[in-house]
């Protein structure tokens, strides 16, 4: 742990507060024409997701927690979640569900992630801007079906449901934004 003044904060980083990892979502520095400067932040529990707003006199020091990056490669899925293997390493490590939230929408086998690692606990994970997943379920296109905008539902190889154009069919291969979960184009 390293002890950083209040001062100094970043969007992204993550604080030890009260037993508990919170990320720092925003945060703006406050200089009153009265009294003391203080920054007031909006911080997000890595834990349970819950977002707080917590306000820390100028100059104040908070602990910040040492999140260790790791670039893994998603392998399988098992009964309980799914199984990674650390690039550097080698080592496999089986990651539940509940721990990659919406992640596990967009990793197929093969695909790369960075899990975002606090000792051997998983706080959360980054994926590209975009992945390439294939249609696997979608009604079929017709004929004269060129209506500019119009959109049907499809499945993806993740078993993920989004919006895509009227002309792509099944076994297409698309690009999905992982950051809104929409449709970008085909790959």
């Amino acid at each position: 742990m390293v002890a950083v003044s209040t001062n100094e904060l970043k969007n992204g980083w993550t604080l030890l507060l009260d037993g508990n990892l919170m990320q720092v979502i925003e945060f703006q520095h406050v200089k009153p024409g009265k009294g003391p400067a203080f920054v007031r932040s909006k911080l997000k529990n890595t834990r349970t997701g819950a977002v707080v707003e917590k306000t820390f006199r100028a100059g104040e020091t908070v602990e910040r927690a040492n999140i260790d990056k790791r670039e893994m490669q998603y392998l399988y899925r098992d009964g309980e979640g799914f199984v990674f293997m650390d690039n550097e390493t080698y080592e496999q490590i089986s990651v539940a569900s509940e721990t990659l939230g919406d992640t596990a929408n967009y990793v197929v086998e093969g695909s790369s992630a960075v899990l975002l690692m606090y000792g051997d606990e998983i706080v959360s994970t980054e994926l590209t801007a975009s992945v390439e997943l294939v249609i696997t379920e979608t009604e079929p296109g017709m004929q004269g079906d060129r209506v500019s905008g119009a959109t049907k539902p499809a499945t993806l190889e993740t078993g993920l449901t989004i919006q895509v154009p009227l002309f792509l069919e099944i076994g297409e291969t698309i690009k999905v934004d992982t950051r809104s979960g929409s449709y970008i184009s085909r790959a």
